[in-house]
């Protein structure tokens, strides 16, 4: 028998417990026939004022992101996508392959994670130099540079916005993320791109896309992006850039 909601897709999505942007973002870039069944990794709302608290945050998501898989498992889901990005980029490119490998043994299922999607949109648009956004302290910055210097891109600006709780990331205003993109944004950038997927900043980047008249991507929308098109699912989704209207 075929799910009554998610008769084309089922996925399970991954999200920290303190992450309050990933599920109305995803929802609402859904197609109909396609469902999202959200599995929390229990974590506290610890404060974040140092590199030693981030990487503290880092251990906590890996140490509960298994238990959270094994309750997505349950729901007999397509795919599984994770709706974390800190620890898809961290340790570099070939930690995230380790990532990604880990899971496809535990699940037996195609999975799509923000680092590898990131990658994979990059191409698309034949990128080469890149103005990041961030929500993390400086070794976050420097993990996501890793990656994205070990894919073969020029990370030329970057600013972590050293937001100082889980939670606190959600409340990221969109001014302060607007001034953000002017930090980053230069002739010498081909592409903006933003990661810290409990950053709410989809529909913002798909608007600042006709300001700045560059491709500029949010992860949530690259993540969501890649599990549809690899899912075989091809609807063009408005209000969130060209990446899910052109390709």
């Amino acid at each position: 028998m075929t799910d009554a909601l998610g008769w084309r897709k089922k996925f399970a999505v991954l999200i920290p417990s303190t992450n309050t942007s990933v599920q109305p973002e995803f929802d609402d870039m859904r197609p109909v026939g396609v469902t999202n069944h959200i599995s929390r990794i229990r974590i506290p709302n610890i404060p974040l004022q140092s590199d030693a608290d981030f990487n503290k945050l880092i251990d906590l998501i890996g140490s509960a992101q298994d238990e959270a898989v094994v309750s997505a498992m349950s729901c007999e889901p397509d795919r599984l996508v994770l709706g974390i990005s800190a620890e898809t980029f961290w340790g570099g490119y070939q930690m995230s392959v380790k990532l990604k490998k880990h899971l496809l043994e535990m699940t037996k299922l195609p999975v799509s994670m923000g680092s590898e999607a990131c990658e994979e949109v990059l191409k698309l648009y034949n990128a080469k130099t890149l103005g990041v956004i961030t929500p993390y302290w400086p070794v976050g910055d420097r993990n996501v540079i890793q990656f994205f210097e070990e894919a073969g891109f020029k990370v030329k600006r970057i600013e972590g916005l050293k937001r100082t709780s889980p939670v606190d990331i959600a409340h990221a205003t969109e001014a302060e993320l607007r001034a953000a993109l002017a930090k980053v944004d230069g002739d010498d950038v081909d592409v903006l791109i933003q990661v810290g997927t409990n950053l709410a900043m989809a529909r913002l980047a798909a608007q600042a896309e006709v300001w700045l008249k560059k491709p500029v991507f949010a992860i949530n929308t690259a993540i969501y992006w890649h599990a549809l098109r690899h899912s075989g699912i091809e609807d063009k989704v408005d209000g969130f850039g060209s990446l899910l209207t052109k390709h």
